[in-house]
């Protein structure tokens, strides 16, 4: 057989077309390596993000649940802790998406929601701050625009969590405070501190601090209608701290310029009168008590 009928044989065809493709992929490699290595480092960098965020969108809720079982808890207290080192690092998208996440695994602990919104509406708008030149260079303007932005992102993720948790004052006194403390706003606060105090697991700050919220907004007359009927329906705990709302009423009476005969009479002090008494001890024990409240 002479050599030009080898060359056109079909397995020398074949062997020398495998040949061609072997020699461009070494060289293609040759010449790709010098970037090869900064570019899956790129990659390797943003990962976490993209795989969290494929997890949560593309899977959902549901999927997640049914294929972790019983684990997610397991699995969300882990990652909560890896949360905290993202946290440390101030690394605010990977943060957001770890917290989503965590919740998204398990919803149940209101644990992971209300600290889930602290760090975004106070800790993250704190490092966009500093990182854009901090609070002496930063525009007030652009400050309170970061400020209602993260707010907002915080206020969203405690509105899911009523989506779980309907009833629970621990998640209305969260956006209560967030409006309060980081937002400066004194009405947004006030009906959500009212919206807290009227869930069966209310503290009873909650709506002490609704009635002084009255006040600062300049509401005096609403403010002292509120806490004497507050008073009245609180029980006689220590805890409800009715001798302090009584002292706000009496304030409350002086710069309202309440007449004396038409200021507010506890309703426990004639409830408690021991019904054996006679009526001159019974006259005698509301004058104590009339005196005690002035001495307030």
């Amino acid at each position: 057989m002479s050599a030009s009928t080898c060359r056109k044989h079909p397995l020398f065809l074949r062997a020398r077309s495998v040949c061609i493709v072997l020699l461009v992929l070494v060289v293609l490699g040759m010449v790709t390596r010098p970037i090869e290595a900064p570019a899956w480092q790129v990659v390797k960098a943003r990962q976490p993000e993209m795989n969290l965020e494929a997890i949560e969108g593309a899977l959902g809720q549901g999927l997640v649940v049914g294929l972790l079982g019983g684990f997610r808890a397991v699995m969300a207290d882990f990652l909560w802790i890896r949360t905290n080192t993202i946290w440390e690092r101030r690394d605010r998208v990977k943060l957001d998406a770890m917290v989503r996440l965590v919740t998204t695994l398990d919803p149940r602990p209101e644990f992971f929601w209300i600290n889930g919104a602290r760090m975004i509406a106070y800790d993250v708008p704190n490092w966009r701050i500093q990182e854009e030149g901090g609070y002496t260079d930063v525009p007030e303007s652009r400050q309170q625009a970061l400020d209602h932005e993260q707010a907002e992102q915080a206020f969203a993720m405690l509105a899911n969590a009523r989506e779980f948790h309907p009833n629970k004052a621990k998640l209305y006194l969260e956006t209560g405070q967030i409006y309060l403390n980081r937002l400066k706003d004194t009405a947004n606060a006030a009906k959500w501190f009212l919206l807290a105090s009227q869930q069966l697991d209310a503290p009873y700050f909650a709506a002490r601090i609704y009635g002084e919220l009255l006040r600062r907004q300049g509401k005096d007359a609403e403010a002292y209608d509120y806490l004497k009927q507050l008073h009245n329906d609180l029980p006689d705990d220590p805890y409800a701290q009715k001798p302090i709302i009584l002292d706000r009423i009496r304030e409350l009476e002086d710069e309202l310029k309440i007449p004396v005969w038409q200021r507010f009479q506890p309703q426990a002090a004639i409830q408690y009168l021991p019904t054996e008494a006679s009526l001159e001890e019974k006259v005698q024990m509301l004058d104590q008590s009339h005196c005690h409240d002035h001495a307030h």
